[in-house]
């Protein structure tokens, strides 16, 4: 009999429990995990889907010095004797480490402590810097410790709930769905704040459309408003918060209502009614992301925001909190071990104290006494060849990174450079000399810390496929081989786990607020049964006492930065059903559906002012770089910004590239970069013909044209291309097998099918002038064995049904079978939508889009 592993989600910051149930080899049934608090059973589309994602297609199973496999003794050795060597040579600020909130706590405690404390250097540094820096700068500039106060109960309890910067539908569906039912259960307001009209924002009661980067200005306003309404606090601020001298009168100066509407752009009417809002509802969460954090004002917009819950009293109540959400699955736990270089270690900065501490408890004399380089002057600093060697863990900088192109420049010109990661060819793969095979999902053990500080464990249920080993023991096997094993000497990951618990409590006596003691002293079997547990209290500050000096927290003083008069801006972010730069979900069929190529999405005054019409391709550029995307024309976006996805690499296609435009610029407290304001410009890409190649398995070389994009399908691959030309050099992509092709000159298209023995195993199809069939039947077509008849045609004999793009993920339903529905049926709601197809009854994330429907 099968047997039930209780896990946590790989993905977002939520830290859903999944129970894993293993049915052969490497595949395994996904269930929600009823018991688990952060969604008590429910899965978003993504985490339904993680089925789809454990196989062993394009893993790296095994150590690799540059093309050839080596053994782990060997690739250790070099490692670790190259390492030595630069320090030796150079110093311990010559090499460096750049981890990832996709690691486990274990790891991440690891890799601090080789660096920080045995190599002696704060250069490590982690991906977590991208997304979540500037909510750790601003909590410590307000409450003396990087501490979330809330918890995912307060949504439940909230009468106003405020999205800031984030497409929660989208990006944290189970969030969104206790959103929604605390919405019904208590007629609960929510206010979204968000340049962009999202499927959050179609739902919201109020929806302020705020110019990009004006949010300092929003939020001293709303507290000018607060305050011009007698909703302040006085009494809990005058025993709680320590205010700047002068800072309400600036405030009430500079935040008028009128001024503010001019900062924004949006209507002061909507100002207004905002402030009423917040005003008539004491219990207010204030939920914020990455339109927040990804700023080079980052860290002032989440004190805006601090300020605002601080001035009213609304934090440490049941209800009332602002509330910073994490983007990866183990950014918490790479706060709390301290995998950011700008802390030491457990929420402990460089002071003297602190330092000393440390050094003892790790007796590690070389302890580094200040902080390292944050990322993007980590990556500087590699392409001034001030760091020798660096090692990458669990991340694609490549890709992800600000101003990508010089990053991979970087990396090129880097003597040593070493990448552990599951996958064997990535983008930042391509650059190491070393890549070492790490543990995947299914296979790691350890844990995380989710958004609302509760600690769960990932357990493993499938067996280390080839030599691939945990990223904390690969760690510990250099840092011996560099003559600290006795510091290493671990033997499982609940050792490591007992060490970091240990020292959050090492002489805390209640200085700061993360201290694991209960979680001290756990034996292997009580480790491995850990059930979900939050360090500190379910609302942290309750008792109004903070983690700084004299216990009061602070209101940071904050002005609107000047914002430039852009002719387009550039925003980024992610796409509902994909992570991070896809080398999970793009292994997912169902997943790469929603979306299966990178759009530009625009408002039709700018397709008019550029010449674009929907589906064209276009340029994107700017200061640093230009990748090209199909255009996509929506009334959601403002006029003169664009939205880019963030999730397309060199590995699934030629273009999407949004890593490349964003500039370097960072937050000055945070160092976290701006990826959400970038000037740019567009010119529409005008190529002799467009094509689409279907194929059963991957393809053996990549094309070569200007332009093409990739998605799994079921049984193989869908190619989007585009090219000047003769389109016939497509054929060589098809795979051996018997030919049926049709050719008219006259229109310039070419239609090729290969078959063997009933099977269709690829299927290209060319035109010049645009008009190619639908892609749904011809994929269907690798499932079965099929007859001749229909394939040139791309279509089955007689009349097809067009189900239309797939707007339910988890239930594989499209827009026409939907509107469909809602027109035979009479279906007037969401819920009725969901009783009759299924649609939008899972993770949630889609029932905006159906309420769209509905509404059309």
């Amino acid at each position: 009999m099968a047997c039930a592993v209780a896990t946590t989600c790989p993905y977002c910051g939520v830290g859903c429990g999944v129970v894993a149930t293993v049915t052969g080899e490497r595949t395994v049934q996904i269930a929600g995990d009823s018991a688990h608090p952060a969604n008590a059973g429910r899965l978003c589309s993504k985490g339904t889907h993680l089925g789809e994602t454990v196989g062993l297609e394009g893993r790296l199973l095994h150590p690799m010095i540059g093309d050839a496999r080596a053994g782990w003794d060997e690739a250790l050795d070099l490692v670790a004797g190259r390492f030595a060597a630069d320090i030796a040579e150079h110093g311990p600020d010559s090499v460096a480490l750049y981890v990832s909130g996709q690691i486990l706590t274990e790891d991440y405690y690891v890799a601090n402590k080789l660096m920080k404390g045995f190599i002696g250097s704060g250069n490590i540094d982690t991906n977590s810097r991208l997304c979540m820096s500037s909510a750790v700068s601003a909590h410590i500039r307000a409450f003396g410790e990087d501490v979330v106060p809330a918890c995912y109960d307060d949504l439940d309890q909230a009468d106003l709930i405020v999205l800031v910067g984030s497409n929660t539908a989208w990006c944290h569906p189970i969030v969104w769905q206790r959103i929604e039912a605390a919405r019904t259960a208590r007629s609960s307001k929510l206010v979204v704040i968000d340049p962009r009209r999202t499927e959050t924002a179609d739902l919201a009661d109020l929806h302020l459309a705020l110019r990009p980067g004006s949010d300092v200005a929003l939020f001293n306003g709303l507290l000018a408003g607060l305050q011009a309404r007698g909703a302040l606090d006085s009494d809990y601020m005058a025993a709680h918060v320590a205010v700047p001298r002068g800072f309400w009168g600036a405030l009430t100066a500079d935040f008028d209502t009128a001024s503010t509407a001019a900062t924004c752009d949006v209507p002061a009417a909507d100002l207004e009614a905002f402030y009423d809002l917040v005003a008539a509802h004491p219990q207010t969460v204030t939920l914020f992301s990455q339109g927040v954090n990804q700023s080079t004002q980052g860290t002032d917009k989440a004190n805006a925001i601090i300020n605002v819950h601080l001035a009213a009293g609304r934090i440490g109540r049941p209800g009332a909190a602002p509330f910073s959400i994490t983007g990866q699955p183990n950014a918490m736990g790479g706060r709390e071990v301290g995998g950011l270089a700008s802390t030491l270690a457990a929420h402990m900065d460089f002071a003297a104290d602190n330092v000393d501490r440390v050094r003892r408890y790790w007796n590690a004399p070389n302890t580094a006494t200040a902080a390292g380089l944050k990322a993007v002057d980590l990556f500087k600093a590699v392409g001034e060849g001030r760091i020798k060697a660096i090692w990458i863990m669990a991340t694609n900088p490549a890709v992800s990174m600000p101003d990508a192109g010089a990053v991979r420049a970087a990396l090129a010109a880097c003597p040593f450079v070493v990448v552990s990661d599951v996958m064997a060819d990535t983008d930042t793969g391509r650059f190491a000399h070393v890549r070492l095979p790490a543990l995947a999902w299914g296979e790691k053990d350890g844990t995380v810390t989710n958004s609302e500080r509760v600690i769960s464990r990932q357990r493993p249920f499938f067996a280390a496929p080839g030599e691939a080993r945990a990223d904390w023991r690969t760690l510990a096997d250099v840092a011996g081989r560099m003559g600290h094993g006795e510091a290493f000497g671990w033997t499982t990951p609940a050792e490591v786990f007992d060490e970091h618990c240990r020292l959050t409590a090492f002489e805390n006596e209640g200085a700061r607020r993360l201290d694991l003691t209960p979680l001290t002293g756990l034996g292997e079997a009580e480790y491995a049964a850990l059930q979900p547990t939050r360090w500190g209290e379910d609302r942290e500050f309750a008792d109004g006492r903070f983690s700084t000096a004299d216990g009061r927290a602070r209101m940071i003083a904050v002005t609107q930065a000047p914002l430039a008069a852009n002719a387009m801006t550039l925003n980024t972010g992610r796409y509902r059903d994909q992570w991070h730069t896809m080398s999970r979900t793009g292994l997912s069929p169902r997943l790469s559906q929603h979306r299966r190529e990178p759009l530009v999405e625009i408002h039709p005054d700018d397709a008019a002012r550029y010449g674009l019409v929907e589906g064209d391709l276009t340029t994107v550029e700017t200061a640093q770089g230009a990748s090209v995307f199909r255009v996509a024309v929506t009334d959601a976006q403002r006029p003169g910004e664009a939205f880019v996805p963030i999730h397309w690499t060199d590995r699934t296609g030629a273009g999407g590239r949004a890593g490349l435009l964003p500039g370097n610029a960072v937050d000055p407290f945070s160092g976290q970069p701006g990826f959400k304001l970038t000037a740019m410009t567009l010119s529409r890409l005008a190529t002799e013909w467009r094509a689409f190649l279907i194929l059963r398995g991957t393809p053996a070389v990549e094309p070569d044209c200007v332009w093409w994009a990739t998605a799994a399908v079921p049984g193989g691959r869908l190619i989007e291309l585009a090219g000047d030309g003769d389109a016939a050099m497509l054929e060589a992509l098809l795979p051996d097998g018997a030919r049926m092709t049709a050719v008219d000159p006259a229109r310039g298209s070419l239609r090729t099918a290969v078959l063997v023995e009933g099977q269709l195993q690829g299927a290209l199809f060319v035109a010049r002038d645009g008009s190619l069939p639908g892609r749904d039947w011809l994929i269907a077509q690798l499932s079965e064995a099929v007859a001749p008849v229909g394939l040139l045609a791309g279509r089955a004999p007689g009349a097809t049904v067009d189900r239309g793009a797939i707007v339910c993920a988890c239930f594989d339903v499209g827009a026409r079978t939907i509107l469909a529905a809602i027109a035979a049926q009479s279906l007037t709601t969401v819920a009725e939508v969901g009783a009759a197809l299924s649609a939008g009854t899972n993770c949630g994330s889609c029932r905006p889009a159906i309420a769209r429907l509905i509404a059309a």
